[in-house]
């Protein structure tokens, strides 16, 4: 007997919202992969030949965003604030780790899935880059390492 099966929907990735704790207005055109890595231990019990493979530390990956540059200032103050508190020495968790979240949206705009990142803060910022030569935008990009992410149901 052949079974049959319904389409699965898939997530268009082309349209989503980042919305940042403390900012009025954080957009952006791009954003990398949010991914969690499990390094794998191969402990070898008593005089095995083959190892048990277990799971080992857990690893979040850094968070890649881009945008054209604008008038906005809002991520380059951010990134400002913890280069200022590098400075001054006794950096606290709380002046400047923000969360934040992923919101994926439909064609017509409409929540679809949405991201929680916890922890995050501003890793590398890059102002853009200058061309006399060229037509296209700036774009300026932002490194967020994060400490967490989970899908909000």
């Amino acid at each position: 007997m052949a079974l049959t099966g319904s389409a699965r929907p898939v997530n268009v990735r082309y349209k989503f919202t980042i919305e940042v704790d403390g900012f009025t207005s954080f957009a952006f055109n791009k954003m990398g992969e949010l991914s969690y890595e499990v390094a794998q231990i191969d402990y070898f019990e008593g005089g095995a030949v083959t190892p048990l493979k277990i799971p080992g530390r857990v690893t979040v990956s850094d968070v890649e965003l881009s945008r054209g540059a604008g008038l906005d200032q809002d991520m380059y103050n951010w990134v400002k604030q913890v280069i200022d508190l590098v400075k001054g020495g006794g950096l606290q968790q709380e002046d400047y780790k923000r969360n934040f979240d992923l919101v994926q949206r439909d064609r017509t705009g409409a929540e679809v899935l949405r991201w929680s990142c916890k922890g995050a803060w501003p890793k590398k910022f890059v102002a853009g880059e200058w061309d006399n030569d060229s037509d296209e935008a700036v774009i300026q990009s932002l490194s967020l390492a994060i400490d967490t992410f989970e899908l909000v149901q």
